[in-house]
Order: structure tokens, then sequence, then C-alpha cells
């Protein structure tokens, strides 16, 4: 039964994206996100949202509650049309559309051949984050959940391979053991650290614990390693920047709980930047 369901979406977004293509970036991205904000309040999704938005602002208003929903689900909508033209922002079509605040960051570690653990979550267009990096010219590996989707993850792995970044790492034990040996041969690796893990540590975010990847803090002290926090924002609807923060060093003495606390706190202070942008319907406390 999953199988028919995930055929007929895989259908619907193929359809869609031929649409796309069609009408132009400008314009899909506008569609996309109106179509969102219309449909996904039918989402399931719509009470976890809900949940989360007052976990972390306990005291927020119902019209901003409704606000921010609303906004998440257009910026989501437009993130859905943008995968079409993927491509273009590899390439110099759409290039224009992306600035970079700290690109001396990426430059020094570029030109010193360092390494570097690159973190942030789902914010904005959070696609074009390892694109950015690996344009660059910086040796990458992103860590990935593959989709449930059987029939849509085969195209989507097929793109961010293509475009996106080379080296996709499917999340779990093998792919960890992956990771480790193409650190040893000099690659950084970039990965979001915002959705709830099966295999983390329960450990502070906003105002309750929960399970969070302590992949970066292990990499850290196995490697002694700095990580380069980064932000993707939406400015205009259709352009992006992207801060690049200065790299963290860590002592021998940080536990790998520390580690995962600080960078906790530091998405935290990304997501009340601008709630808008993130992506609320993980169930991220479960």
């Amino acid at each position: 039964m999953n199988n028919i369901k995930y055929f007929f979406q895989f259908f619907f977004i193929i359809m869609m994206f031929f649409v796309f293509k069609i009408i132009g970036f400008k314009y899909s991205s506008f569609i996309g996100g109106k179509l969102f904000q219309a449909i996904g309040p039918f989402f399931r999704s719509k009470k976890i949202i809900h949940s989360n938005i007052k976990r972390v602002f306990p005291n927020i208003a119902l019209k901003n509650l409704k606000k921010i929903t609303s906004n998440m689900w257009e910026n989501y909508g437009r993130v859905f049309a943008e995968y079409m033209f993927i491509k273009d922002f590899r390439s110099d079509q759409l290039s224009n559309n992306i600035t970079i605040e700290g690109k001396e960051i990426l430059d020094e570690i570029r030109e010193k051949n360092l390494k570097a653990i690159f973190i942030s979550g789902h914010f904005s267009n959070f696609e074009l984050m390892a694109m950015q990096i690996e344009k660059s010219g910086i040796n990458l590996a992103t860590i990935y959940r593959p989709l449930n989707n059987i029939f849509l993850n085969h195209i989507m792995e097929k793109i961010r391979k293509k475009y996106i970044c080379r080296h996709q790492i499917k999340k779990g034990i093998p792919g960890l053991k992956k990771l480790i040996r193409l650190n040893k041969e000099g690659y950084s690796t970039a990965l979001m650290i915002d959705q709830r893990v099966s295999q983390g540590m329960k450990v502070k975010f906003f105002n309750d614990k929960a399970f969070t990847t302590t992949i970066p803090a292990q990499l850290v002290k196995k490697f002694n390693i700095p990580v380069v926090p980064i932000f993707m924002d939406r400015s205009n609807n259709i352009n992006f920047k992207m801060k690049v923060f200065k790299p963290l060093e860590f002592s021998n003495k940080s536990s790998i709980e520390d580690i995962t606390i600080e960078l906790n706190e530091i998405l935290e202070k990304m997501i009340l930047k601008n709630p808008d942008y993130w992506i609320w319907s993980h169930n991220r406390w479960k």
C-alpha cells in the first residue's frame, strides 16, 4: 500500500517539476511557496509544528504562532520548487542569487588544506549550504537520511551527488565508518544537527532535553578539528545569504556532552534569529 502511495507522490512531484522548469525560477519559487501555504495546514505535522513553536516560545500569541507556521510552509514550498533549479545554482545561471559572508574562512580552509566540521540546521534553502562549500574548492562529505519514498529517493540521491555534494554518506554506523575514512583522507564534513536522532545524546535544547547527534563532537575529539557554524538566510524571497562563522576550537578537556551542548546553543541562536525559516515539522523533542 505504501508503495502505491509513494508512486503517486512521485508522479505528482515529477509533474510539478516539469511545470516549474517551464515557468522559470522566480515564478516557481513563488508558486511553490503559495501552494505549501495552502496545503500545509492539512498535513498531520500541524500538531507537531505548533507544539514545537510553543516549546520554544511558551507565551507566544496565537497570531504570531500562525504567522511563523504560515511563513515556514511558504519557505518549505519555495525549497521544494527551487530543487528543480539546483543545477542552475551550481552553475553560473543562479550563482549571483547567493552571497557569502565570511568567504575568507572558506578560502583559508581550502588554501591551507585544512579540515573542518560544518554544522547548521534546516534553514531557508538548506540544500545550498553544502553546495557552496564544495564549490569553494573544499573536499567535502555530507551526511543524509534517505527519503521514505523509494521512487523519489533514487532521483534525489542522483541530484544531490551530481550538483550538491559528490560524497553523500547515508546516516548510520556504516556511514559513520565511511565518514571517518574520508576524514583521514583530508575531507571536511557538513551535517545538519537539528533533527532528532535515535543514536545520540539527550541534552538541553531550548526549554527541554532532546536527543541530539554527537557526530560533530566525536569527530572533534577524534581528529581535533574545528567546528564551523553556517547559517543560510533568505532575502527578497529568491536571494540567499550564507553566513560562515569563525571556527570554534575545543580544548582536550571538553567532553562530547560539553561540545554537543554548545553546538545546540549555537543552533538555538540561529533559530531565534529568524524562526520563520526553520523547518518546525521535525519531531525534535519526541
